[in-house]
């Protein structure tokens, strides 16, 4: 993402209330679903790649996890979160940086993206986006990725978007991942619109 970008979502997050985004979830239960048919302990390392305001990772402390790091290119979203966690955010590892541009110092356990992928129009972007995936997960590492379906919106906050179905997605992915799982969900956003989007379970081969 370009300067430019990191300008666009910090002034989405400092002028709207983050329930009223269309992306908010009041829980995500789509993605505590998927980690919980993965049957992980607790202490497994995780990270939500854009995970902004997300309350993610607020229901995952509630749960125990207790080795969480949230990336997002706006600190003004991860400013959000971390006012509603209040001192338990100083459990969380706070990453405001572009993950097209990040070299992982360590790897994941779990990579979770509900956030970033669509936004990535170029191939550069998404080969960049490959390398730090590559670099931050191992082999048996799983990787949580949900963008916006064949029949989803074109444009989210103002910015164009990739869609997907779950070939195009394991095409991008590339040999070292491999598909386990993939559904299809319809979001509702807090303004009453329906939003489709693909999920997928990869595991790092």
């Amino acid at each position: 993402m370009t300067a430019t970008q990191q300008e666009h979502w910090d002034e989405v997050y400092r002028t709207k209330a983050a329930d009223s985004v269309s992306w908010y979830q009041p829980t995500p239960e789509p993605s505590l679903r998927a980690l919980g048919d993965l049957h992980l302990p607790v202490t497994a390392a995780l990270i939500d790649v854009g995970g902004g305001a997300s309350s993610l990772v607020d229901r995952l402390v509630e749960r125990g996890w207790s080795d969480l790091a949230v990336l997002d290119i706006s600190a003004p979203a991860l400013d959000v979160a971390k006012a509603r966690l209040r001192g338990d955010a100083t459990r969380i590892a706070w990453l405001v940086t572009d993950v097209t541009k990040w070299r992982p110092e360590r790897r994941y356990d779990v990579w979770h993206d509900r956030a970033v992928f669509h936004f990535l129009t170029e191939p550069e972007q998404r080969l960049a986006y490959r390398r730090a995936l590559e670099t931050g997960t191992a082999p048996s590492s799983a990787v949580i990725i949900a963008t916006f379906a064949t029949d989803g919106p074109e444009r989210c906050s103002g910015l164009p978007v990739q869609r997907y179905d779950a070939a195009a997605l394991a095409a991008e992915f590339g040999s070292a991942f491999s598909l386990e799982r993939e559904w299809r969900e319809e979001h509702m956003t807090p303004g009453g619109g329906r939003q489709s989007f693909q999920w997928c379970v990869f595991r790092r081969r």
